[in-house]
């Protein structure tokens, strides 16, 4: 079982139609964030790819901080 977790709303592939995508996950242990260009090393995207990206890259930065959040020393 991974400790990464994908984000399963994005659905970016490369806009030259090779079949390469894009994965953001998070490491729900540790509050990682991973980004992932399948099948390449490069990708090429569409700006309404990129602004998926970025905004999948947003939604992992919230869960991480909240995962990697200290608990209050009251």
């Amino acid at each position: 079982m991974s400790a990464y977790s994908s984000d399963p709303d994005l659905n970016v592939y490369d806009d030259s139609g090779n079949g390469t995508e894009v994965d953001v996950a998070i490491n729900l242990l540790n509050g990682n964030i991973r980004l992932s260009i399948l099948w390449t090393q490069e990708i090429l995207l569409s700006a309404d790819a990129a602004d998926q990206v970025a905004d999948a890259l947003r939604r992992a930065a919230a869960q991480s901080r909240s995962i990697t959040a200290a608990p209050s020393a009251d």
